[in-house]
């Protein structure tokens, strides 16, 4: 049975792969090449190191309640969605609740990693870190390699011509933004209309003489307020939704889709959607972004095709813009492990060559893991820890993985078809449905909420989770590592969610008696509604409260 676990990097799911160790009994040690935890979100002035960070102004694009771990909700007097720091303090808060801190390495790089030569039979792992110059080796039964995939920036300089031999402006890759200040009065050119070309985008048009954005795709544009202001995830990430999903057929659900995103503004005016496919809704190019329409809508951002061509000071895109100063690539990233072995490495090209996005399914056994390479429709970090309770539970030995041959089988039938568009195949490899991926690694961990049993046990429960929002607390209901916090946690999620917001206590009162009327006129066909459902649902212990929490 494996003993000492090698966690690299302390990210999310570095942390989160460490305290599921010490869940079940194992010794994490952890090797973080920084000076803290965090990971990417771990902000640094410094653009040197190779540490990719995010960058001064970024705000989490998943809300809070849906983002926390399992077994640790956010202070409820956090905002909805999180500053880099806030969302760094919440780490450091649940590293030092777990004492977790103990198991990590500072500032110790893993230079490689190695099959011991009785891998075939031990399973165990050399790996050879270096700290201060000084190198080390050690010996493990497993590794988990928690790096995520934001790790070496992506720059298709090939596929601009011009870009690096003709254009006499300067061109720099998203990962070394970190504010506005150099881009202030220049004329400026963002290639990439993902969530980092999109909130860049806006940002340095507030201090750009212009900002141009340049798409090669069809993309829609959520806003992470939902109609009535509560957080879209929230509203959206329901299993009753999910459960749509699967029921009604994917045209009419494509078509709702698209209607619902096109109800806060027509996407093909504004050159987003291309009006020959605004009936398909393509779910895997979705940004979330409240400023960019206005900046769209006031010309602060202009929105340009793909470039063609660069000259000396010019894009090129059918139509050219003159006087370009700064080309700012926001392609997003690759991934790499250039510590793992080759024969290690070439058995995966992407996460859908790995048995359920973790596992080297032709491995001789299965002590190696890869953490959060994936990229899943809500919030990774709950995905990360949920691959991390899979994994330590069978490093522990008490879970079991099926044979290569079904491994493999299931890899080969989960890939995505051979796209004829590479942007589109891209992009799409890591994308997932956030509920069904992690109700899978649930239900392999065992740990999967059943909303048979909770109707039958404890109905309001039961309504709450189906549907309410998906938050992480669901996974800790039952099964291996069950929270007893996790049914308060559930039912209080919303009291959590409007805490922050109520920082002003308005008064309520009014004179004006006509209105009331009124009020109690229109409610009334809702309240004779509301009695008729109680009366019915009270036969399942059914109560208002309930009503509350969804």
């Amino acid at each position: 049975m494996v003993q000492r676990v090698a966690v690299i990097g302390a990210g999310v799911g570095g942390l989160a792969s460490v305290k599921c160790c010490l869940d079940e009994g194992l010794e994490p040690t952890c090797f973080e090449r920084s000076e803290d935890i965090g990971g990417l979100w771990r902000y640094t002035e410094s653009r040197d190191g190779g540490r990719v960070s995010v960058y001064r102004s970024v705000i989490t694009n998943t809300s809070k309640e849906m983002s926390c771990f399992s077994d640790f909700p956010c202070p409820e007097d956090f905002p909805n969605f999180l500053p880099h720091s806030l969302l760094l303090e919440y780490f450091q808060m649940y590293a030092q609740h777990f004492d977790l801190l103990r198991h990590i390495r500072f500032k110790t790089t893993a230079l490689s990693v190695r099959k011991r030569p009785d891998f075939a039979t031990s399973g165990q792992w050399e790996v050879v870190t270096e700290t201060s110059g000084i190198q080390e080796s050690h010996i493990f039964d497993a590794v988990m390699v928690c790096t995520g995939h934001y790790q070496e920036p992506y720059l298709p300089l090939a596929s601009f011509p011009g870009i690096d031999t003709r254009f006499k402006g300067q061109y720099l890759h998203s990962r070394e933004y970190k504010d506005v200040e150099a881009f202030r009065g220049k004329r400026v050119l963002v290639v990439g209309i993902g969530n980092t070309g999109g909130d860049l985008s806006v940002e340095l048009s507030r201090v750009a003489a212009k900002v141009f954005l340049s798409a090669r795709s069809s993309t829609w544009v959520f806003s992470r307020v939902s109609d009535h202001g509560f957080p879209l995830d929230m509203v959206r990430t329901t299993r009753f939704n999910h459960f749509l999903d699967w029921l009604l057929p994917s045209a009419l659900m494509k078509r709702i889709k698209f209607w619902k995103c096109n109800s806060w503004f027509n996407h093909v005016n504004y050159g987003l959607a291309s009006a020959k496919r605004c009936g398909v809704f393509y779910y895997y190019f979705i940004i979330v972004n409240e400023e960019l329409p206005f900046c769209l809508l006031s010309g602060t951002v202009v929105l340009k095709p793909n470039v063609k061509e660069f000259t000396e000071s010019s894009a090129v895109f059918g139509t050219t813009e003159e006087n370009i100063d700064v080309v700012l690539f926001a392609t997003g990233y690759i991934f790499s492990f250039p510590f793992l072995e080759d024969s290690v490495r070439s058995l995966f090209d992407d996460n859908r060559s790995l048995y359920k996005c973790i596992f080297p399914p032709q491995l001789e056994k299965p002590t190696l893991a890869i953490i959060g390479l994936v990229q899943l429709t809500g919030s990774v970090m709950v995905g990360a820890e949920m691959q991390a309770r899979w994994v330590t539970g069978i490093f522990a030995g008490w879970n079991k993985l099926p044979p290569t041959t079904r491994m493999i089988a299931d890899v080969l039938k989960k890939k995505p078809p051979v796209k004829s568009r590479k942007d589109l195949s891209r992009r799409e490899n890591l994308k997932m449905s956030f509920i069904s991926y992690t109700d899978e690694i649930a239900s392999c961990a065992g740990v999967k909420p059943s909303m048979l049993r909770l109707l039958l046990t404890d109905p309001q429960l039961a309504l709450a989770v189906f549907f309410g929002p998906c938050t992480p607390y669901q996974y800790r209901l039952m099964g291996r590592g069950k929270w007893s916090g996790a049914r308060e946690a559930i039912l209080t999620q919303w009291q959590r969610t409007l805490k922050p917001l109520r920082t002003r206590v308005m008064d309520d009162s009014s004179d004006g008696s006509d209105g009331w009327h009124w009020t109690w006129l229109l409610a009334l066909p809702v309240a004779l509604t509301a009695g008729f459902l109680l009366s019915k649902y009270s036969q399942l212990g059914w109560t208002p409260q309930a009503g509350l929490q969804v």
